[in-house]
């Protein structure tokens, strides 16, 4: 009886230790054998011997701005991130502008400055996630989302002790990991279409939802914090900085609703001259200000100015010097084949027939274009060249053409000009847009009135002034966008005035460091340009074309 008594006290206590090991094992890591922990080490020392090769600090990271005044040319962006993020009410923002100008160094110490705001939410512990949406991994079947998380269900491999009890296990994302703090989406408008609609009702709620078919609410198995995901959802309370080379029409209006929008300019050739100049000094080599000079020339931003002079020290080396020669620089420029901007200043000669236009490109870039007008004796022809004929519209599932635009500003024109008393049925018109890039929009069609109105007539238009501004065909002038950047534009390329619509005017183009007159008629246009000559039509020569200056008396 007794012998019977120990057998079963043994069975139980081996039962007892059985089950007691097997929860262990369930709460924590199995247990890892010898060689198995062995071969851990051996691959954890060559992880670090792997860790301790390092090769020298980029030029491209030395020359990284560490504060505000570091950040070339951007001033009015930073101060417009500033206004947005550094304050108890930080908002979602998205920044346009070319690459390479300091759009993602920029945010980050914006972040900082944030963090030490008076009444800012941010902690100073925030944390500043940075990810690249055109490496954003995504799956249909949401198996793996690093942006926005996922749930490990417990069919997949390595589902671990949870996963074989048949336990579904949320994974945070980087929206979570940015709680409190600033997610940077780099390259914003790259991400595919269902991972934005899930981001946006992210921005919406504040956290994220998960779903999985293995869940069960009522299973005493699941663990607490899981059920609390599952029921309450992951935390994702950021701010979200959205970077972006295109330009806004490319993003879903839904975004940009929820978002701030900041430009940042492109730089021009002195700002990125001076770029270089640093590169220089911080890689320890001399760069005379001619040589710098010549590399803004042909660097279209600051990341080309940096590879560039990188490029011409590396060759100074090369030879034992300490300086970057005039020959170095142009050996940069043909092996890169880096082409050199165009000229930013305009052309300040009176002609007949000629007018400076403004146009809006890229990331919101200004620029400066002639409109050229000739009239001839013909049928009453019109001929506009240069500029897009036709566009494609996708009309919800339907593919729409249209005229273009410009072309319909040219035929607004002609009406107006008709009003004013000319007779075209007898003169031909031709108007071009040089340049060889195809031009489209509303905006040229004030300049193209008045360089038609000056071939007609034959009065030199004024080669120091820019329009910009829709015409109606009543001759009013409408208002139009961009007019800022455009001002801007007509500033750095040397002209000494701007005519915009009355309708865009603001206080501040009082002091833009150019001359800006508001006009909301041709005729107040017609009135500027001639102050001699009233807006009424000449006969129209044989031919007019384009006179040069020396022939104005």
């Amino acid at each position: 009886m007794a012998v019977l008594i120990c057998i079963q006290l043994c069975a139980c206590l081996l039962a007892g230790v059985y089950i007691v090991n097997r929860m262990k094992r369930e709460k924590g890591d199995p247990p890892v054998s010898a060689p198995r922990a062995a071969g851990g080490r051996g691959e954890m020392d060559k992880l670090a011997r792997l860790r301790a090769i390092r090769l020298s600090e980029p030029l491209s990271e030395r020359v990284r701005p560490q504060a505000f005044e570091d950040i070339i040319g951007q001033e009015e962006g930073i101060r417009a991130l500033r206004a947005i993020l550094c304050g108890p009410n930080p908002q979602h923002v998205i920044i346009y502008g070319p690459p390479g100008i300091g759009k993602t160094c920029a945010a980050r110490l914006v972040m900082e400055c944030a963090k030490h705001s008076p009444g800012t939410p941010f902690r100073p512990d925030a944390p500043f996630i940075e990810m690249d949406a055109t490496c954003v991994r995504f799956d249909e079947r949401a198996i793996a989302d690093p942006l926005l998380g996922s749930v490990h269900d417990p069919i997949y491999q390595g589902a671990g002790p949870l996963g074989n009890n048949g336990v579904p296990q949320p994974k945070p994302g980087a929206v979570t990991r940015a709680h409190g703090g600033i997610l940077f989406l780099d390259e914003i408008g790259e991400l595919h279409p269902i991972q934005m609609n899930k981001l946006l009702k992210v921005l919406e709620d504040r956290k994220v939802r998960f779903e999985s078919a293995y869940y069960n609410p009522s299973d005493g198995s699941v663990p607490r914090h899981i059920h609390d995901i599952f029921e309450n959802g992951m935390p994702a309370d950021f701010r979200l900085v959205g970077a972006t080379t295109r330009g806004p029409e490319s993003l879903p209006p839904a975004l940009r609703s929820r978002c701030m929008e900041v430009y940042f300019r492109a730089l021009d050739a002195d700002e990125v001259a001076k770029i270089a100049s640093g590169a220089a000094a911080r890689a320890g080599f001399e760069l005379s200000a001619d040589d710098a000079a010549f590399i803004g020339r042909y660097a279209q931003c600051g990341r080309d100015a940096v590879n560039m002079v990188q490029m011409a020290a590396g060759a100074a080396q090369l030879e034992g010097r300490r300086f970057i020669t005039h020959a170095d620089a142009e050996w940069v420029v043909d092996c890169g084949h880096y082409p050199a901007r165009p000229d930013a200043l305009a052309g300040r000669q009176a002609l007949v027939g000629r007018v400076h236009g403004l146009a809006v490109f890229g990331a919101q870039q200004g620029a400066v274009m002639d409109i050229e007008a000739v009239a001839a004796p013909g049928g009453g022809r019109c001929q506009i060249t240069g500029i897009v004929e036709e566009e494609e519209l996708d009309g919800g599932g339907r593919r729409l053409r249209r005229k273009s635009m410009a072309r319909a500003s040219a035929d607004s024109v002609l009406t107006v000009l008709r009003g004013m008393g000319f007779d075209l049925s007898h003169t031909d018109l031709h108007v071009h847009f040089p340049g060889g890039a195809p031009v489209d929009g509303p905006s040229a069609g004030a300049a193209m009135a008045l360089a038609a109105y000056s071939a007609l007539t034959g009065h030199f238009a004024d080669g120091c002034t820019a329009v910009t501004g829709e015409i109606g065909v009543a001759g009013e002038i409408r208002p139009v966008g961009g007019v800022a950047i455009k001002i801007d534009a007509a500033r750095r390329a040397g002209l000494s005035r701007v005519l915009i619509p009355r309708a865009n005017w603001m206080e501040r183009f009082a002091h833009a460091g150019i001359e800006v007159v508001a006009v909301e008629t041709l005729e107040e246009a017609i009135s500027v340009f001639w102050p001699q000559q009233r807006p009424l039509p000449a006969p129209p020569a044989a031919t007019r074309g384009c006179k040069p200056a020396a022939d104005l008396v």
